[in-house]
C-alpha cells in the first residue's frame, strides 16, 4: 500500500491537466464513420476483458441520481436499486452549489445499501478553475468510497481510443495515490458517440484490464450522428417519435454492443428506462418498459438503468426471468457499418414536431441554467441527452430547410418565430438554443456553448 496523496485532486489535476487541454485540442474533424484498419489487429486479436466481480455478476437493475438532489437520493435508497450512480453527467446541472452538495452526497451513502457506482462529467466540461471536471467528480468518488474493494465508473461520452487511454492512465494514478490495488477502479465504457461505436472494441481494448462492460447511451448516440454526419442532407433526421429501437440503425447499433461484449467477455448494459408511468394508471408505461427490456435480454444485456425509482422492479423482473437469450451473428465489418449508417432520413416535419423540439429545449435548459439536471415533461424524463437531441434535430431541419405539413419550409425566421410563441427570445433558455440551432455547423455540447455565451449568465 502506498501513502495516499494529501490531496488527490489537486495532484491529478497537477499530474494530467497539460495532457487533458492538449487532448481537447486535437483537431478530429477529418473523422469519417468506419473501421479503421489501424484497429484491425485489435478487433481480430485473441483477448478477453477482466473478470467482472462478484458483485457486478449479482445486480440487474441501476438507478441513475441527481447527486446533488438530497430528496433523490432518499427516493433511491428507498427503492433499494442493485446499484446507485451518482449521476454527475446527463442529470446533472454543474453549479457550484450543485458540484459541492454532489461531493458531499457521496459521503452519505449507508453501509449495506446498493452497490456505489458514479458518471462523472465528461472529459470536454470543464470545472470553475479551468481543470478537468472528469477529475474532480473521479477524485471525491474515490476519496468517499476509500473501503471498498472495488469501486464502479462510467466513463461518458467517449470517442477516440486516445481518450480511452488518457482514462486509463488517470484512473491508474488514481489508484497510486490513494493506495488502492492495481485496477480496483473498474470501469464501463459508455457508447453514446457516433465514433465511440466504431472505436468500440478499440476503446474496451485499451481499459481491458479494469473494463467490465459496454453501455447503450441511445439519445446521446442518435444525437452523435446529427453532429458528425448532419451536414449531409442524407443524415437529416426524423422527430424523435421515429427515432425507436425498431429503426434499422438503432437495432444495429444494440446488436454490435452486444456482439463486442460477448466476443471480449464484457457485460452489455442496457439503456435508460426513462418513460414516467402515470400514477393513475402505470401499466401503458409500464409495459413499453418492459418490452424495451425483454428485446435487450434476448440480445444478451444482463442489466439495465432506471431512470425513476417506480421503473426499478419493472427493469429488475426482466432480467431476473430473461427470455431466450439469441446472441447476434457474427458480421464483416463492413456489413456492420452499413447498418450502423443506415439511419431514417426526414423528407418533412410536422410543425408539432418543431414545436416538441423547442419546447423540450427551452424547458429543460430553463432548469439546466437554474440548478436542475433532469425533469419530468409530458411523461417522459428529460435530460441532457435528450435535450441535446431535440436541440441538434432542430439545428438539421433548419440547416436543410425541411418542408413544414402547414407549409413553407422551416427556414431561420420561421424558427424564430415559433421559439417565440414559447419564450421571450431574450431570455437565456432561448439565447442558448438560437446559439445551438442557427451556426452552419451543429455545435458539439451544449454546456461548452452555455459557457461561452455571458448574457445567458450559464453554470
Amino acid at each position: 500500500m502506498t501513502t495516499p496523496a494529501p490531496d488527490l485532486r489537486r495532484t491529478l489535476q497537477d499530474r494530467f491537466g497539460g495532457r487533458w487541454r492538449a487532448l481537447l485540442a486535437q483537431d478530429r474533424s477529418s473523422w469519417a464513420p468506419g473501421f479503421n484498419p489501424a484497429g484491425a489487429s485489435v478487433r481480430q486479436g485473441e483477448w478477453q476483458v477482466a473478470p467482472p466481480p462478484a458483485e457486478l455478476r449479482a445486480r440487474l437493475v441501476e438507478q441513475l441520481v441527481e447527486p446533488s438532489d438530497a430528496g433523490a437520493l432518499k427516493a433511491a435508497l428507498t427503492a433499494a436499486p442493485d446499484a446507485l450512480i451518482f449521476d454527475f453527467d446527463d442529470t446533472f446541472s454543474p453549479t457550484p452549489e450543485n458540484v459541492r452538495a454532489g461531493h458531499a452526497n457521496l459521503q452519505g451513502l449507508p453501509e449495506g445499501g446498493p452497490l456505489p457506482m458514479t458518471r462523472p462529467r465528461p472529459l470536454y466540461m470543464e470545472n470553475g478553475d479551468g481543470g478537468s471536471a472528469s477529475v474532480d467528480d473521479l477524485a471525491a468518488f474515490v476519496g468517499a468510497f476509500a473501503g471498498r474493494d472495488h469501486l464502479f465508473v462510467y466513463v461518458p461520452k467517449l470517442e477516440f481510443p486516445d481518450e480511452a487511454e488518457f482514462w486509463n492512465d488517470l484512473l491508474t494514478e488514481a489508484e497510486h495515490l490513494s493506495g488502492r490495488v492495481p485496477n480496483s477502479l473498474r470501469v464501463c465504457i459508455q457508447i453514446e458517440t457516433l465514433p465511440g461505436a466504431f472505436h468500440a472494441e478499440e476503446l474496451l481494448h485499451t481499459l481491458r484490464e479494469r473494463a467490465f462492460g459496454l453501455n447503450a447511451g441511445r439519445w446521446d448516440y442518435v444525437f452523435s450522428a446529427v453532429k458528425w454526419l448532419g451536414l449531409d442532407r442524407r443524415f437529416c433526421l426524423p422527430e424523435r417519435g421515429e427515432l425507436h429501437m425498431g429503426q434499422p440503425a438503432m437495432g444495429a447499433y444494440e446488436a454490435h454492443l452486444a456482439r463486442v461484449c460477448g466476443r471480449r467477455g464484457a457485460q452489455a448494459i442496457g439503456g435508460t428506462a426513462a418513460l414516467a408511468p402515470d400514477p393513475q394508471n402505470p401499466e401503458p408505461a409500464l409495459a413499453v418498459v418492459r418490452a424495451d427490456k425483454e428485446r435487450e435480454a434476448a440480445r444478451g444485456y444482463v442489466a439495465a438503468w432506471a431512470g425513476l425509482p417506480e421503473l426499478i422492479p419493472t427493469v429488475r423482473a426482466v432480467f431476473q426471468s430473461p427470455p431466450p437469450v439469441s446472441p447476434p451473428s457474427p458480421m464483416a465489418e463492413e456489413d456492420v457499418a452499413a447498418e450502423l449508417l443506415d439511419l431514417p432520413r426526414a423528407e418533412r416535419v410536422s410543425e408539432a414536431a418543431v414545436r416538441e423540439a423547442i419546447g423540450v429545449s427551452v424547458t429543460y435548459f430553463r432548469a439546466w441554467l437554474g440548478g436542475r439536471g433532469v425533469i419530468v415533461r409530458n411523461g417522459r424524463v428529460e435530460d441532457t441527452a435528450t435535450t441535446e437531441l431535440a436541440r441538434a434535430q432542430l439545428w438539421g431541419w433548419v440547416r436543410h430547410r425541411l418542408p413544414l405539413d402547414t407549409g413553407g419550409t422551416l427556414t431561420p425566421e420561421r424558427f424564430r418565430q415559433l421559439l417565440a410563441h414559447q419564450a421571450d427570445p431574450q431570455e437565456s433558455a432561448a439565447r442558448l438554443l438560437l446559439a445551438l440551432v442557427l451556426p452552419d455547423a451543429c455545435p458539439a455540447f451544449f454546456p461548452a456553448v452555455a459557457r461561452s455565451l455571458p448574457e445567458v449568465n450559464p453554470v
